[in-house]
């Protein structure tokens, strides 16, 4: 692999961002999904990426940890151009990455422990009873306790989310410098009643608050994942970004796209798609 290259100048009044995508290209055959797609991510931030189903958005995650290869275009992260999406998915440039699906996608066969606890009982050398203290000190972080033997057919559909947060957030402690983190959130309240998305928003603010993770970008469509969850807001339609501004603009921007998508509104530039990517 050759050296990598810096995205920046070495400069004390420049802040690197922790992501960076330029002008990202990526079709499933003939079907162009993404084009030039841009995105820049801070320590601190909470993006969320709206729009309606298949215009691209699930795509663009999956590009950020690495399941994707983008046709075109760059990927930085912590300033250094990646090479190879593995580098990405093992935290070559001190960033990690984790991806929250929008099913959990647990496995059934699984215990909760085994399942928040898996990538530790694959990959590192810690005895099976200290990756399992770590399993509980996780379970608690999204408020589930006492449930680590159970299996996720056992559980609702809101305590399946927070056990797939807890998979997450989980770290090897022993490596020797530790990583900052970006969590990807693909629909975190889908098919969830109010009360269940409430604790779900709730926690996605409290793990950044509390430095479990430095910044998150979450797909979504509900109104109130995106009002309570997020500082800065993309709006994708077939797979360019058709307007960024923040959250709290929402409600007085003169943006076709933007009063459209908050209405619900048939009239407008959106028009129906018929499959999500």
């Amino acid at each position: 692999m050759e050296p990598v290259r810096s995205l920046t100048k070495k400069s004390s009044s420049v802040v690197t961002p922790l992501l960076e995508l330029r002008g990202i290209h990526k079709s499933f055959g003939q079907n162009p999904i993404l084009k030039g797609f841009d995105l820049t991510v801070h320590s601190g931030e909470a993006i969320a990426i709206i729009g309606p189903s298949g215009t691209g958005k699930s795509t663009i995650l999956r590009v950020i940890c690495g399941l994707l290869t983008a046709d075109s275009g760059e990927v930085y992260v912590n300033g250094n151009l990646v090479e190879s999406e593995e580098d990405i998915q093992e935290g070559s440039y001190g960033l990690n990455i984790s991806m929250v699906f929008q099913s959990a996608a647990l496995f059934d066969s699984l215990t909760v422990a085994e399942n928040v606890g898996f990538s530790l009982f694959e990959h590192s050398r810690l005895a099976r009873r200290e990756i399992y203290r770590l399993v509980e000190q996780k379970l608690a972080l999204v408020g589930l306790e006492n449930i680590s033997n159970r299996y996720p057919s056992q559980l609702s559909g809101g305590m399946r989310k927070r056990v797939s947060f807890a998979r997450a957030i989980m770290d090897d402690p022993t490596t020797k410098t530790q990583a900052k983190k970006i969590l990807l959130y693909d629909e975190p309240t889908a098919g969830l009643d109010p009360i269940a998305s409430t604790i779900i928003e709730d926690l996605m603010r409290s793990l950044r608050d509390q430095q479990v993770c430095d910044s998150y970008i979450v797909v979504t469509h509900q109104d109130s994942t995106i009002r309570r969850t997020a500082d800065r807001l993309m709006v994708l339609y077939r797979g360019s970004v058709r307007y960024a501004g923040n959250v709290s603009t929402i409600d007085t921007a003169d943006n076709p796209y933007v009063r459209q998508f908050f209405s619900g509104s048939t009239e407008g530039p959106i028009q129906l798609l018929t499959k999500e990517v």
